[in-house]
């Protein structure tokens, strides 16, 4: 009995500390918020008392605001809706909803906008942004889920989450404005101006998330707890969890390895008519809404000529081919063919825990059509294993959210590897193709707009070279590594073999409407490359291109940058969470083989 007692009594110690904690934090991430209603002996009217309410709200606003890039804009829309609220919580909490309302409101007129457009890019680029709007509402609602939901267990987990759907909600209103390239209309203009009010409200959603974060991160919270989980069975259930079709966890690595898979999938696709399918739409229908287990496709060798779309309430799927060479997924939608690139996708990639492995995609439009994408990815913590990757301008549309792409294979021309995800590409393979006449080339594009955005490129290992016919006319082409896309496009190169057909600049500027842009605001580096492309001694010399040492380049190892990557370990799936040791004068032997010492 005594021994319960005594359990029982350091359980509510615990959750004494914990209470304390999370008070102390508040209190640290407001910059010192008090409430300045004092116990006053004399019994002070309603009217007074009613004013230092509005007077402690409005000071909590302000300085909820503080970390924003649009203060003002913060201020005028959450003290109305604040009361006599001081809760940060309950702050945020409306801070989201205000941009909900917004976006929702704006969604209505773009209705009435799309109903009144005749110029058929421009009322497609319409349509496209009624999408987009419903993704960034549906972000905003399922980081309130999780606001709502705040545990100190899990405080790092749930921060992560919300800064990565919140960054997603940025991008998704930003892609909308994307869309209007090329349109004659005034719907451009019209739409910039709708959208102005709810994407500033949606930066200082992600501003203030922010704050709150990096605060929390100084407390080091977890380790203050005891270590990352203070139960055994505290995983945030979210993640990928192993999946049930495996028996063992100790086989899941040979498991992975293998091709095809020596298990039996939920439904077989197969051309021959040898499976339960021909199609892969028709296999994913069968797919249950907000799927909880990995429902595995296999797709047997063929080239499928389909637009594959897995949408958001298609959860934890799973396709496994025979081989990236071997099962294709093409189309040639494009932009000269009067599509606007988000729509040019072959395959489109909605739905969270989506798992590839075998697969290629592919956009085979050519280099005379522009803009075309192969495959364009906004799943959260999405996978893709031993993929092929195939098109000329825009084949893989990196667009949001946590990505993690390992010994794959990707070709193109320009900016073949663009958008606004947390993507980490290890040990992968970049083919740069010839272009068509007059036309350089670009590995990637990044679409980091927002300085508070956790999003990046990160290309770790592998290699980039030039296709044999780009090799032959390389003279006639030149090629970079980036070029900044958004304000804050941000990439880094490390521990990758660069051949020599890379131009010494390594980077080329955006050229916008006023001549080149974002060469200052941007983050490019290369760390620890290596092969003839890879000296610096000639590269441009922008603001924005950085010189990493040793601890500033751990900040982008994959473990680090994804800020938790349990999701990926408990696929199994091969993956290097941290940096290679490097020696002096001493060849680094790369094997891509995880290493407990390195993740830290």
């Amino acid at each position: 009995m005594s021994g319960g007692g005594e359990e029982k009594r350091k359980r509510i110690a615990i959750i004494g500390f914990s209470t304390l904690l999370l008070v102390a934090m508040i209190v640290v991430v407001i910059m010192g918020i008090s409430n300045e209603t004092e116990f006053n002996d004399d019994n002070e009217d309603d009217i007074e008392d009613n004013q230092k309410h509005v007077a402690s709200t409005m000071k909590a606003v302000k300085t909820l605001c503080y970390p924003t890039d649009y203060k003002k804009e913060c201020e005028e829309n959450l003290m109305p809706e604040a009361g006599n609220t001081t809760d940060p919580k309950e702050l945020v909490k409306i801070a989201f909803n205000v941009a909900i309302s917004k976006i929702g409101d704006k969604l209505k007129q773009t209705e009435i906008l799309h109903e009144l457009e005749n110029e058929p890019r421009a009322k497609l680029a319409l349509e496209t942004c009624k999408q987009l709007m419903d993704l960034s509402i549906d972000e905003f609602l399922r980081s309130l889920d999780q606001i709502r939901e705040f545990d100190l267990t899990n405080v790092d987990k749930i921060f992560t989450s919300v800064k990565v759907w919140l960054s997603g909600a940025v991008t998704y209103q930003d892609t909308c404005l994307d869309g209007f390239e090329n349109t004659t209309s005034e719907a451009s203009k019209k739409m910039k101006d709708l959208l102005t009010s709810s994407m500033h409200m949606s930066s200082n959603a992600l501003a203030i998330i922010t704050n709150m974060a990096d605060t929390i991160a100084d407390w080091n919270v977890t380790s203050l707890l005891g270590g990352r989980r203070l139960l055994e069975d505290s995983k945030n259930e979210n993640s990928f969890n192993l999946p049930t079709w495996v028996d063992d966890a100790p086989g899941v690595h040979k498991l992975l390895a293998e091709v095809p898979f020596k298990i039996k999938p939920n439904v077989t696709v197969a051309l021959d008519g040898t499976g339960d399918f021909k199609s892969i739409n028709k296999a994913l229908k069968k797919v249950p809404s907000e799927n909880e287990k990995p429902f595995v496709i296999y797709i047997k060798k063929g080239i499928y000529h389909e637009y594959v779309h897995v949408t958001k309430d298609m959860t934890n799927v799973v396709f496994v081919g025979d081989g990236g060479d071997k099962t294709r997924i093409t189309g040639n939608k494009n932009f000269i063919d009067g599509v606007n690139t988000y729509n040019t996708t072959t395959v489109a990639i909605q739905g969270d825990h989506f798992i590839a492995i075998n697969v290629g995609f592919e956009n085979s439009a050519g280099p005379h059509k522009h803009q075309a994408v192969a495959i364009r990815v906004q799943a959260d913590k999405s996978i893709f294993y031993k993929c092929q990757f195939d098109g000329y301008q825009d084949t893989l549309y990196a667009h949001t959210h946590r990505q993690f792409y390992r010994d794959c294979i990707v070709s193109g021309t320009i900016d073949f590897i663009f958008g606004d995800a947390i993507a980490v590409f290890q040990n992968c393979t970049f083919v740069v193709r010839k272009p068509m006449k007059n036309q350089n080339c670009i590995v990637t594009a990044q679409g980091r707009k927002d300085r508070h955005q956790p999003t990046g490129i990160v290309i770790q290992g592998g290699s980039i070279v030039a296709d044999p016919m780009l090799q032959a006319a390389k003279l006639d082409h030149k090629s970079y590594l980036a070029r900044p896309w958004k304000n804050f496009s941000r990439t880094i190169f490390m521990d990758t073999f660069i051949d020599g057909f890379i131009d010494p600049e390594g980077y080329l500027a955006w050229q916008g409407e006023e001549g080149p842009m974002h060469m200052n605001t941007c983050f490019y580096s290369e760390y620890h490359n290596y092969g003839p492309g890879s000296d610096k001694s000639k590269r441009a010399h922008w603001a924005g291109i950085w010189n990493l040492n040793s601890k500033a380049a751990h900040l982008f190892q994959p473990s680090k940058f994804f800020h938790g990557d349990d999701w990926i370990e408990d696929t199994g799936i091969p993956y290097y969470p941290g940096i290679p040791k490097h020696y002096r004068h001493k060849k680094t032997v790369l094997n891509w083989l995880p290493e407990k010492e390195d993740k830290k």
